[in-house]
C-alpha cells in the first residue's frame, strides 16, 4: 500500500517535475521567458511533492483525512487544483482506512490530471455510497482526449482499484468533457467486512 501511495502520489509529480526541468533547461537559450515561467511552475510542483511526502511520513494517509475523514481531505486536495473544483461526499460513515485512503490518492492523481493536461475551466468531484460500493466521478469540461490504454497514470489507477476489486471507467472524448467514475468496495471502518447492500 505505502508502495502504491508514493507510486500515484509524490512520485508521479516528481517524474512529471524532472521533465519538466528538462524542457525548461532545453528552451533556457532560445526563450529565457518561456524558460523562467516553467521554472516557476516546477517550484510550485516541489511544494506541493514535500506537502505529499510530508503528509506520507505522518502516517502513509494526509492527517487531515485521519482526523476528519473524505470531504475535508477532498475539499483540502480540491484548493490545489489550478481550476475552480465543487466537491460533495454523501456517505452514511467512514469507510474503513485503506478504501479511504485508495479513494482520496485517486481523486488527488485525477485532479492533478485536470490541472496539468484537461485545460479545464471548472471540474467537479462527487462521492457516495450506493449499496455495497464506494463511488467517485470526477469531471472537467476540458480538452478530453484522456486515455487508459496510453501509458499514463490512468493505467496505474485502474490497476490499483483493480486489486482491490474496484472498478475504473474514463468517458473521455476528443473535445471533452471527461468523466472517470471509480468503485470501490464497501468496507465497514470498524469490522473491516462490506456492509449489506441496501434494499
Amino acid at each position: 500500500r505505502i508502495e502504491r501511495d508514493l507510486h500515484d502520489g509524490a512520485q508521479a509529480r516528481l517524474v512529471a517535475l524532472a521533465m519538466d526541468l528538462g524542457l525548461a533547461k532545453e528552451k533556457l537559450l532560445e526563450d529565457p521567458e518561456a524558460a523562467a515561467k516553467m521554472v516557476g511552475e516546477a517550484h510550485g510542483e516541489v511544494k506541493v511533492a514535500l506537502q505529499e511526502l510530508r503528509d506520507l511520513a505522518r502516517g502513509i494517509h494526509p492527517a487531515i483525512l485521519t482526523d476528519r475523514g473524505l470531504d475535508a481531505a477532498l475539499s483540502s486536495v480540491a484548493t490545489r487544483c489550478t481550476v475552480p473544483v465543487s466537491v460533495t461526499v454523501d456517505l452514511p460513515a467512514r469507510p474503513a482506512e485503506a478504501i479511504e485512503g485508495i479513494a482520496y490518492f485517486t481523486v488527488s492523481e485525477l485532479l492533478q490530471n485536470v490541472s496539468k493536461h484537461s485545460r479545464a475551466r471548472t471540474a467537479s468531484v462527487d462521492v457516495w455510497h450506493s449499496g455495497d460500493r464506494l463511488m467517485i466521478q470526477v469531471r472537467d469540461d476540458g480538452q478530453g482526449g484522456a486515455d487508459v490504454s496510453s501509458g499514463s497514470g490512468l493505467a496505474g489507477l485502474a490497476e490499483r482499484l483493480d486489486s482491490v476489486d474496484g472498478l475504473f471507467v474514463v468517458a473521455s472524448p476528443v473535445g471533452g468533457p471527461t468523466m472517470v467514475t471509480a468503485e470501490l468496495p464497501w468496507r465497514d471502518r470498524e469490522f473491516g467486512t462490506q456492509a449489506a447492500p441496501r434494499r
